[in-house]
């Protein structure tokens, strides 16, 4: 009987440990959606990051302009120099780019975001 507990118990451990690893590491508020002309739509969002997290690698469907409203990151474009960003600067990333950023310090990235997208498409997908 103990060894069934424990086994059990180890599945459990394993299973939200694996949850948890599944957890993304950027949080998006979506704070409103505007139909667009021939098929895209206007994303506002609020993107929050961890202190000493990373978005991850992604993409999106369209144009992304940002601010940082608060703390500093990496933001590492492919095929551009990494900048270094804080409260105050402003970005933009071209459409089907892929991009990430790396939060620096012990304060949470928290970024507004507003993206001219493919409405038939997610915000985000995962890049390689």
């Amino acid at each position: 009987m103990m060894k069934k507990t424990i086994f059990g118990l180890s599945l459990a451990v394993l299973g939200l440990g694996a949850a948890l690893a599944q957890q993304p590491a950027i949080k998006r508020t979506m704070l409103q959606k505007t139909d667009f002309p021939d098929g895209y739509a206007i994303v506002e969002a609020i993107a929050e990051i961890t202190a000493g997290g990373a978005a991850g690698r992604h993409t999106h469907p369209g144009v992304e302009t940002s601010y940082i409203l608060e703390g500093e990151a990496e933001l590492i474009i492919e095929g551009q120099p990494d900048r270094h960003l804080k409260a105050g600067d402003s970005f933009q990333i071209p459409a089907g780019v892929v991009h990430d950023a790396k939060v620096h310090g012990d304060k949470n990235l928290k970024v507004l975001g507003v993206y001219v997208v493919d409405k038939t498409k997610p915000l985000a997908s995962p890049a390689p």
